[in-house]
């Protein structure tokens, strides 16, 4: 009788420190021979109103270039973590687009595919930065119902 493997949701963006994050995750977490979890990449899309930010009389007339640019986008950076998924031969996985802000997007997709882990990387944004901007990484630690872990890239010295 074959065990099902839990699930892993990787939040992955377009920054040099998810895909540190995913490699780190793929060379400590898998093998080659047998992963112990079925991993789901999620790549949280902005919508096209948020992406532009202020609405305005020519709103209407940008939106399905934006909306295309932000498919195109999302598009690159799973086929992105696709190869480096395949590099490490990590074959079990799930990619997904899901439009809406990142921490929600994250969170429901724990939720959804009953993830018993959510790894996601940092960007490493000061106190201030991360208090304007908020930390999507401090939201899941607080809000997802599993256990979260932050990988670091580290800070490269001069």
């Amino acid at each position: 009788m074959a065990v099902e493997k839990q699930v892993m949701v990787f939040g992955m963006d377009d920054s040099e420190h998810s895909y540190y994050a995913l490699d780190w995750t793929l060379t400590h977490l898998f093998t080659p021979q047998s992963s112990p979890f079925k991993l789901v990449v999620v790549h949280a899309k902005p919508s096209p109103a948020t992406a532009i930010g202020l609405a305005g009389p020519g709103l209407i007339d940008v939106l399905p270039t934006v909306d295309s640019d932000l498919k195109k986008i999302a598009a690159r950076v799973l086929e992105k973590a696709r190869e480096v998924c395949a590099a490490k031969s990590v074959h079990d996985v799930t990619f997904e687009a899901v439009e809406g802000d990142a921490r929600n997007v994250l969170c429901e997709a724990v939720e959804r595919h009953h993830a018993a882990m959510l790894v996601l990387g940092n960007h490493g944004h000061g106190a201030i930065k991360r208090a304007v901007l908020g930390s999507v990484s401090d939201y899941c630690a607080h809000h997802a119902h599993c256990t979260v872990t932050i990988v670091k890239k580290p800070k490269t010295k001069h």
